[in-house]
């Protein structure tokens, strides 16, 4: 095999991974310095010239002229007198330069230098694929479904890359098919043995920031900044924006007339409730914007420890906090204050019986709450306006029992 029909064992390499003719010819020229290496011990004695307009290559030899009788390696070194049979001026030290042509290495050698080509070949392509899209960290890219599996999915873009989004990093209600087109982020690139693993997320907060910047002209092009996103994946998510223009209302330019803007990104999300609010630098109207369409009295701020108490109207908690805390957790990710609520009352003011149920300590059990409400008791001030033998006439409940219940209500009434 010559040179030209070596290199033309790799065209359909080159062809499917779109390496250059210059890239693949400095390939050539090191996996022939590595098979002279692994020949020779050394490639010091060769001058490998690589030819890219003509797709060929030529190995020199040079070898060092020595006195007659005193070569000690006929592969490097060549006596005078047959120096001078080539060139009668050679004199001894200088270098016989000769061509070796690569069928003279031998078969062995030849098929040797086919396999460290391909070594190389795939590692030029593994150390471009992992630059490739390490500097892609933060986009988005689109794969097909290529292999569902019980940790992970493999998705395959246009070039076949192969993309792993672990079960961690789906949103809880994703469902996907063999064949369909998912998008997710880039969030890591990393060499798993010779091979770049790319792993992709559907749950990072940055792949709700890139969606909003593909559906919102403003954020784009840099009228409307994204100053931070939390989210619940497949849950809910809050995000603060702000603009350049105090004329802007980056809100509104963001959820478009009835959500327009916006539907794109929850489908995307699989129905993810997403919260958009202004951002404030300061910390009480940004802790309130947070927690959303809510009554809060007053907030009060310990900038040194990030604390924020929040002081709100009884009915208003459950909304405060939220479908298992899921506001308020929010809403202290975006303000970077931890959040606390106080229930606010007065003497006007009254408890549900039904607020004070569970299993937990400081909690009443629902049957015992039913015992009081089957006698029209349904507040806390109803039941403690009552003596304690009352209440036993009233009810089937122990004497322990209501004093027990007594204790918790006016717990919560105490300042």
């Amino acid at each position: 095999m010559n040179g030209l029909a070596l290199i033309e064992a790799f065209g359909d390499f080159k062809e499917e991974k779109s390496i250059s003719k210059t890239e693949l010819m400095a390939i050539i020229e090191d996996s022939l310095k590595t098979l002279l290496r692994k020949r020779f011990d050394s490639d010091d004695h060769f001058d490998v010239i690589v030819n890219p307009d003509k797709g060929d290559f030529q190995i020199f030899l040079n070898k060092t002229i020595v006195e007659d009788e005193m070569s000690e390696d006929d592969d490097l070194e060549i006596e005078i007198s047959e120096a001078k049979k080539i060139d009668p001026t050679f004199e001894v030290g200088e270098d016989y330069t000769v061509e070796i042509p690569i069928e003279q290495l031998g078969r062995r050698s030849i098929l040797t230098l086919k396999q460290i080509l391909a070594t190389k070949l795939q590692e030029h392509n593994n150390a471009v694929l992992y630059e490739q899209f390490h500097d892609r960290i933060g986009e988005i890219v689109v794969g097909e479904v290529h292999h569902i599996r019980h940790k992970h999915v493999i998705l395959l873009d246009d070039e076949d890359n192969e993309f792993i989004l672990p079960k961690e990093n789906q949103i809880p209600s994703d469902f996907f098919k063999k064949g369909e087109n998912i998008r997710a982020i880039v969030e890591s690139v990393d060499f798993k043995g010779a091979k770049p693993q790319i792993i992709v997320s559907r749950t990072a907060p940055k792949f709700l920031e890139k969606l909003l910047e593909l559906e919102i002209p403003e954020i784009q092009d840099g009228t409307i900044i994204l100053k931070k996103v939390v989210r619940i994946p497949g849950e809910k998510a809050k995000i603060a924006v702000d603009a350049y223009d105090d004329r802007i209302d980056p809100v509104g330019a963001c959820v478009g007339v009835k959500g327009s803007r916006i539907h794109g990104v929850v489908r995307e999300l699989k129905n993810e409730n997403i919260d958009v609010i202004q951002w404030s630098k300061n910390p009480e109207i940004m802790v309130k914007r947070a927690l959303g369409n809510v009554t809060v009295n007053k907030i009060e701020i310990n900038p040194e420890t990030n604390y924020a108490l929040v002081y709100t109207p009884v009915e208003e908690i459950s909304r405060v906090i939220g479908k298992q805390g899921q506001n308020i957790r929010l809403a202290s990710w975006l303000s970077g204050y931890e959040i606390d609520v106080y229930r606010e009352t007065s003497e006007d003011d009254d408890v549900e019986l039904k607020e004070f149920a569970g299993t937990g300590e400081g909690d009443i059990e629902q049957w015992i709450i039913d015992e009081f409400q089957k006698v029209g008791l349904n507040t806390a001030k109803s039941v403690l306006d009552k003596d304690t033998d009352d209440l036993l006439n009233m009810t089937d409940l122990e004497e322990e029992t209501i004093e027990e219940v007594k204790q918790i209500l006016r717990e919560e009434f105490e300042d």
